[in-house]
């Protein structure tokens, strides 16, 4: 792993990706945008291995569940390069492994990596699997961003915004942890939909939830949307309730780990009681993942294996303690939110308005 501390123009190089990028694939080397240390620092760090690759989505240097499918398959990318004529495929296949064991929840890390593994079976040779393996990764690359595209269209269409849908006043929406081009191959889910009610002149005001205890979104969902000109309100995750009462608020968009048969989403911890709270206000409650985020293999919710970490993420903030020294922390990374409390899921391929079994197989199959 190389660390560069360049910071060089951080957008988008694919024709219509527009705002912040998290991740530049160099053909032999992947870049991460640090994203620990944002907004204070912009570092990039050049890997060169799928071990780094693995290493900085266990530690979070990139995060969001497309953006850690696209770049565990860029790792695999930098195995098949580095691999040995010898044995190659194993070489390739322990790689796999090895990213598999990065993250449990996300499920695009899992179907990136099966999807490359079927490329891999289908190579007979080393440099086949270098060359057919680098061009599926920056397939799931550039499919995840047209999906952020098409997904914003699908949601505004699911919320009566869309055009032809007549004159609309700019509305107010509350976001939680960052959904944005961070945290996908380009544009954002959520975000990507903020982002085109700003384009359309539909958007007021953006409600940043902090998001605790990493608060990607007072270090990264606000200064995305800063940074590209959107109007935003950063608040603390437990302001969300007062934010609500005062009618402001149309929509709660959020993001997507991992989302299961029945409509259950699996999602930044934080998210449940935000939906709670909008069944209570009558607000809607919109989720905005990629397909590659339904797991139609999992029945519900309960199914999902929620990742938990290191309590000092809660104890402390870059060092600095924030609570007694050994208090036990309970420091689940995501909750699930039943399906009955979404109003709408929307993933490249439609809508599914108040998700449940027959709706999501409806889509999904």
């Amino acid at each position: 792993m190389n660390n560069s501390k360049e910071s060089p123009s951080l957008r988008a190089p694919s024709a219509g990706a527009t705002g912040t990028v998290a991740l530049r694939w160099r053909g032999s080397s992947l870049e991460l945008l640090d994203q620990r240390l944002l907004p204070a620092q912009e570092r990039w760090i050049t890997l060169e291995s799928a071990s780094g690759v693995a290493q900085c989505i266990q530690d979070m240097v990139v995060r969001g569940a497309p953006a850690i499918g696209i770049s565990a398959a860029y790792g695999v990318a930098l195995a098949a390069r580095h691999a040995e004529g010898g044995d190659w495929p194993a070489e390739i296949k322990l790689a796999i492994r090895e990213l598999s064991a990065s993250r449990p929840t996300a499920v695009n890390l899992f179907w990136a990596l099966q999807r490359m593994e079927r490329v891999c079976d289908g190579c007979s040779s080393l440099s086949e699997a270098q060359k057919q393996l680098a061009d599926e990764a920056v397939a799931i690359h550039e499919e995840d961003l047209a999906a952020n595209l098409a997904m914003a269209e699908h949601a505004l269409e699911a919320m009566g915004l869309s055009a032809g849908a007549g004159t609309s006043v700019p509305i107010s929406v509350l976001t939680h942890c960052n959904t944005g081009a961070l945290a996908t191959g380009g544009y954002g889910t959520a975000l990507g939909v903020i982002r085109r009610l700003h384009e359309n002149k539909l958007l007021k005001r953006v409600y940043a939830d902090e998001t605790r205890p990493w608060l990607q979104g007072s270090r990264l969902t606000a200064w995305e949307l800063m940074r590209d000109g959107i109007p935003v309100t950063l608040n603390a995750d437990g302001a969300a309730a007062a934010i609500l009462a005062t009618g402001e608020v149309r929509w709660i968009i959020v993001g997507a780990d991992r989302i299961t048969a029945n409509g259950d989403v699996a999602n930044k911890i934080g998210t449940y009681s935000l939906a709670v709270l909008a069944r209570f206000h009558k607000v809607g409650f919109m989720v905005v993942a990629p397909s590659s985020t339904v797991d139609m293999a999992l029945e519900s919710g309960a199914d999902i294996p929620i990742e938990e970490r290191d309590g000092s993420e809660v104890r402390e903030i870059r060092g600095i303690s924030l609570a007694p020294e050994g208090v036990p922390v309970f420091n689940p990374v995501f909750d699930v939110t039943p399906a009955n409390l979404i109003d709408v899921i929307i993933t490249e391929k439609g809508a599914v308005r108040n998700p449940d079994v027959q709706g999501m197989r409806d889509l999904f199959g």
